[in-house]
C-alpha cells in the first residue's frame, strides 16, 4: 500500500506466506506471475471457474493446487488471498476472507459504492488483517519522484491538478457496461486511479466540492441513468485552495492508444507523471520550470506487479490492519459525488 525506502526490492523474510488465487484472467494471472517471479510468496492454490484459464496459470504456477471456488480456497491452509474477479464480486468475497482471518489483495475498484467499500475496510479492521488493493500506479517510478517533488516544497503553493485517463479502447467484458454490476463506466475503471494518484501526492486533503459531466456516445447522460459512461469530466475543490480537473474515457477517438497523466502545478513550478508514445505500460516525470522541462526518469520500469509484492512482502513479515486502507474509502466517496449518489 505504500511505497517503502527507495527500494522496490524484496529482502528475505523469515517465511514464505501461502497464497492463493481467485481470479486467473488476463490482470489475475500477470499478478500471479509477478509473485512467482519475486520469489516471496508460495502459491498455494489457485481458483477459477473457467478450466482453459485454470491450465494457463498452472503452468505459471504448477505446484499449486487447482480450485473452482472461493469457498474451496477458504478450506485451505492460506496466508494470503489474491482477488481477481468482476468488480461487483469485490466486496463479499473480501469480507468473506477476511472474516475467516485471511488477508486480502483485491483488484480495484474495492467495491461499486463507498458504503462496499467501507465494509470491507470495517472487515479488515476488525480482523486485523492486511488489506491491499491494486492501485498500482503509485509503484511506477515516475510517480514516486512525482510525490517526492510535490513533497519537497520545490513547486511552492500547489493550487492546480490535471489529471487524464483516456483509453482509446473499451473492457471486453459484458459486466462492464452493467452499472449494477461495475458500480460504473470509465470513471470506476480508469478515473479512479487518476483520482487516487491526485490525493495520494496531496495527502489526501478534503474534497470540499465534486462537480461532474458524464457521456455516453456522446450524449450527456441524466443523473439517474441506467447507461455507463465512456466520458467523463470531473472538478474537484480540494481543501488548502487547490483544485483539480479529471478527464478520462473508453474509445476516444485521441490518435493513440492511451492518453495518462498526473500533472501538478504549483507557484514555484510544475511536475508530471505522463505516458509516452500513447503506451499503457512507458511512462515518465518531468519538472517545469517556466518554459523549461527537466526529465526525471525514463523507461524501462517493470512496475505492473509491484503493488501486490509490496502486500506479499508485508505478509510475509507479519504485517497487520494498515490505517491506510481508509484511504481506498476516501477515493470511492470522490467517485460516489461524482456519480450524483
Amino acid at each position: 500500500m505504500t511505497l517503502r525506502g527507495g527500494s522496490f526490492a524484496f529482502e528475505a523474510a523469515t517465511k514464505r506466506p501461502r497464497i492463493g488465487f481467485l481470479g486467473v484472467g488476463w490482470i489475475g494471472l500477470n499478478r500471479l506471475d509477478s509473485l512467482m517471479q519475486s520469489d516471496v510468496v508460495e502459491a498455494a492454490a489457485i481458483a477459477d471457474p473457467a478450466p482453459k484459464t485454470l491450465a494457463q496459470a498452472a503452468q505459471v504456477a504448477p505446484g499449486a493446487r487447482m480450485a473452482s471456488s472461493l469457498d474451496e480456497l477458504l478450506e485451505m491452509d492460506l496466508d494470503g488471498i489474491v482477488i481477481a474477479t468482476p468488480s461487483a464480486m469485490h466486496a463479499g468475497q473480501s469480507i468473506k476472507a477476511l472474516e475467516r482471518g485471511i488477508p486480502v489483495f483485491c483488484q480495484k475498484p474495492l467495491g461499486r459504492t463507498a458504503a462496499e467499500v467501507h465494509t470491507v475496510v470495517d472487515a479488515a479492521k476488525a480482523a486485523d488483517r492486511l488489506l491491499g488493493l491494486d492501485m498500482s500506479y503509485r509503484f511506477t517510478d515516475a510517480m514516486r519522484h512525482v510525490r517526492d517533488v510535490a513533497h519537497s516544497g520545490e513547486l511552492g503553493h500547489i493550487y492546480a491538478v490535471d489529471l487524464v485517463f483516456h483509453n482509446a479502447y473499451g473492457p471486453d467484458k459484458a459486466w462492464f457496461y452493467d452499472r449494477t454490476q461495475s458500480g460504473g463506466g470509465c470513471v470506476t475503471d480508469l478515473g479512479i486511479h487518476m483520482i487516487d494518484l491526485a490525493l495520494w501526492t496531496l495527502g489526501f486533503p478534503a474534497v470540499r466540492a465534486v462537480s461532474s459531466k458524464l457521456f455516453a456516445q456522446g450524449t450527456m447522460l441524466a443523473p439517474d441513468a441506467a447507461e455507463v459512461e465512456d466520458y467523463a469530466l470531473a472538478t474537484l475543490e480540494l481543501a488548502g485552495g487547490m483544485a483539480a480537473q479529471l478527464s478520462c474515457s473508453w474509445r476516444l477517438q485521441a490518435g493513440r492508444d492511451a492518453v495518462i497523466s498526473a500533472a501538478f502545478y504549483g507557484t514555484a513550478g510544475g511536475v508530471a507523471f505522463r505516458n509516452i508514445n500513447g503506451s499503457f505500460y512507458d511512462f515518465i516525470a518531468e519538472r517545469y520550470r517556466g518554459t523549461a522541462c527537466e526529465r526525471l526518469c525514463s523507461p524501462p520500469d517493470a512496475w505492473g506487479g509491484r503493488a501486490v509484492v509490496d502486500w506479499a512482502t508485508r505478509i510475509a513479515e507479519d504485517a497487520c490492519y494498515d490505517p491506510e486502507a481508509e484511504q481506498f474509502a476516501r477515493v470511492a466517496h470522490v467517485l460516489d459525488r461524482i456519480y450524483g449518489r
